[in-house]
C-alpha cells in the first residue's frame, strides 16, 4: 500500500471529475478452481486497488460524490473464518490506512444502494470483467446482466482511465521494480534452456524467480519454440538445437504493478544466419519506434513506422518487394507483423484493457481500425508525459496464414511468396522493451537487458 495521502488524492480527483451521483467500486472475490474452499491466488480489481488500496477480498467502496463521503462495505472475519486464516488486520484498521473512516457490513449495502435509487441519485460503476460481480451488480441495481456493460458509466470509466494512464513517481517506481524481476526471469530462461529440456521445464524455472521475489506473474508465461503463434503457452514439446525459443514473460510486485519482456534466443546459445538476419530486422524496427517516443506523437503512427521498418528489411531478405510505404499502406507487411506495435502498462500488464480499448488506446476522434493487423492495435492515440507503454516488434512466420495469402493471390505485388515458402517452419521473432513517456521522448524502464543478437548469444 502506498500512503494515504496518496490515496486520498486520487479520491478527491476522482470526485471532481464524475461530478455527481455515486461512485461503486466492487472489489473480487476468491475464486475456487475445484470447490469453493480451494480458491486460486487471489488478485484484487485493479481500479479498486488504484483508488482503495486494500488487498483483500469480498470489499466494496462507495464514493458519494454529492455529500462528500466515502464508505467500505466488508465483512470482519468470524472467530471460524481465524481458524483457517489466523489472525489479521481488521478491515476498519486498513480502511483508516487508506483514509476511509466509515466501515459497514456488506448486508448494509443493498440499502444504500436502493435508496439512492430511489432519489434518482446517478450510480456510477465500471464494467464488469468477472462474472459474479456482474451478478451482483446486477442484483443491486436491477439491471439485466446481459445489459451490464453497456450499462456502465462512460463518465467513470474516463475518468478513471484519465488518472491512471499518468503514472506517478511512487508507481514507476514500482513498475521498475517489475521489470527488473523480470529481467532475471528472462535471464534464467536464456541461461538455462538447451537441448532435451521441455517447453514446461523451462517456464517453471521462470515462473519460480517471479514467485521468490515475493509477488507473482503478471500474465501466463508464454514460451515456446513455435513463436508464429502469438501467445503459444509452454507445453510439453522438447527443445531442440537449432531452434529458437520465444519468452515473453512479466512479473507482477506485491502491489500489483506489472513488468512486461520478451526476448527471442537460441536454444544452443548460437543464431543461425537466417535467424540473425530476421532478428537484427526486428531489433531495427524496435530502435526505429523507440526513437520516435515523444509526447503528441500518434501511436498509431509509431507502430507503421516501425511497419515499414520491418518490410525494408523483408525486401532487403528478398521476401517482400515493390514500394514500402504502398506496401503497408496496402498491409501486405501484415502477412509477417499480423498484431499490435504495443499497449499501455501498469497495474494491469495491458493497463485498463477490462475498461475498453476504445476508451484506453483510442479516442472519440481516433477510431479503432478493424483491418487485419491494425485492429489488433491496442494503443493508436497521441502519447503524453506520464504514458508506461511496451514496444514489441516482431516476425511471424505462420504456414497456415501463407498459403491462405498465396492460394488467394493476395499483396503479390509486394511479396514474393516462393521466398516465402523457405520460412515456413522458421518460427518468429519478438523484442520488447517498457518505456516511460518523458517530457521531451522516452526513457528505458528497469535495469537494462541484453537484446542484440551478439549479446544475446553471449550470455550462454
Amino acid at each position: 500500500m502506498f500512503t494515504k495521502d496518496t490515496y486520498t488524492a486520487r479520491r478527491r480527483q476522482l470526485k471532481a471529475t464524475v461530478n455527481q451521483g455515486l461512485i461503486l467500486l466492487l472489489g473480487n472475490e476468491e475464486l475456487g478452481m475445484n470447490y469453493r474452499d480451494n480458491v486460486y491466488h487471489f488478485r484484487q480489481d485493479s481500479s479498486f486497488l488504484y483508488f482503495i488500496g486494500i488487498d483483500r477480498p469480498s470489499l466494496v467502496a462507495v464514493i458519494d460524490v454529492d455529500n462528500d463521503k466515502e464508505l467500505l462495505f466488508g465483512n470482519e472475519l468470524t472467530m471460524d473464518d481465524l481458524v483457517w486464516t489466523g489472525p489479521k488486520e481488521t478491515i476498519r484498521d486498513q480502511a483508516a490506512k487508506t483514509g476511509i473512516s466509515e466501515v459497514q457490513p456488506l448486508a448494509a449495502l443493498d440499502g444504500l444502494l436502493k435508496a439512492a435509487q430511489a432519489k434518482g441519485q446517478p450510480i456510477h460503476f465500471l464494467p464488469p470483467y468477472r462474472a459474479d460481480n456482474a451478478q451482483k451488480l446486477s442484483d443491486w441495481l436491477s439491471i439485466p446482466y446481459a445489459a451490464l456493460k453497456s450499462k456502465a458509466s462512460v463518465t467513470l470509466i474516463k475518468a478513471v482511465i484519465a488518472q491512471r494512464a499518468i503514472k506517478a513517481p511512487e508507481e514507476i517506481a514500482e513498475i521498475e521494480k517489475a521489470i527488473g524481476i523480470t529481467v532475471d526471469m528472462q535471464l534464467e530462461a536464456i541461461r538455462s534452456a538447451q537441448a532435451g529440456l521441455t517447453e514446461a521445464q523451462l517456464a517453471g524455472r521462470v515462473h519460480g524467480v517471479a514467485v521468490s521475489s515475493g509477488g507473482n506473474l503478471s500474465f501466463p508465461i508464454i514460451l515456446t519454440v513455435n513463436g508464429q503463434i502469438l501467445h503459444n503457452h509452454y507445453q510439453d514439446t522438447v527443445l531442440k538445437d537449432g531452434q529458437m525459443v520465444l519468452c515473453d514473460c512479466g512479473a507482477e510486485t506485491p502491489l500489483h504493478y506489472a513488468g512486461d519482456l520478451t526476448r527471442t534466443f537460441p536454444v544452443n546459445g548460437s543464431f543461425t544466419p537466417v535467424q540473425r538476419s530476421v532478428y537484427d530486422i526486428v531489433a531495427a524496427a524496435q530502435q526505429a519506434a523507440i526513437d520516435a517516443l515523444r509526447p503528441g506523437m500518434l501511436f498509431k503512427d509509431v507502430h507503421l513506422l516501425a511497419c515499414e521498418k520491418l518490410a525494408e528489411g523483408l525486401r532487403d531478405l528478398g521476401l517482400m518487394k515493390g514500394d514500402i510505404k504502398e506496401a503497408v499502406a496496402h498491409g501486405a507487411h501484415t502477412l509477417f507483423f499480423q498484431c499490435g506495435l504495443g499497449h499501455m502498462m501498469g497495474l494491469d500488464v495491458h493497463d485498463m484493457e477490462d475498461l475498453g480499448e476504445n476508451y484506453v488506446g483510442y479516442t472519440d476522434t481516433l477510431v479503432k481500425s478493424t483491418e487485419f493487423g491494425l485492429k489488433s492495435l491496442r494503443l493508436g492515440r497521441a502519447l503524453e508525459k506520464g504514458f508506461v507503454l511496451t514496444i514489441e516488434p516482431g516476425l511471424y512466420f505462420i504456414p497456415e496464414l501463407m498459403d491462405a495469402w498465396q492460394a488467394a493471390k493476395k499483396h503479390t505485388d509486394f511479396i514474393n511468396y516462393d521466398k516465402v515458402q523457405a520460412f515456413r517452419n522458421f518460427g518468429g521473432i519478438r523484442i520488447e522493451e517498457d518505456f516511460l513517456i518523458t517530457e521531451d521522448g522516452s526513457r528505458l524502464l528497469g535495469k537494462p537487458l541484453y537484446k542484440t543478437a551478439s549479446a544475446i548469444e553471449a550470455l550462454k
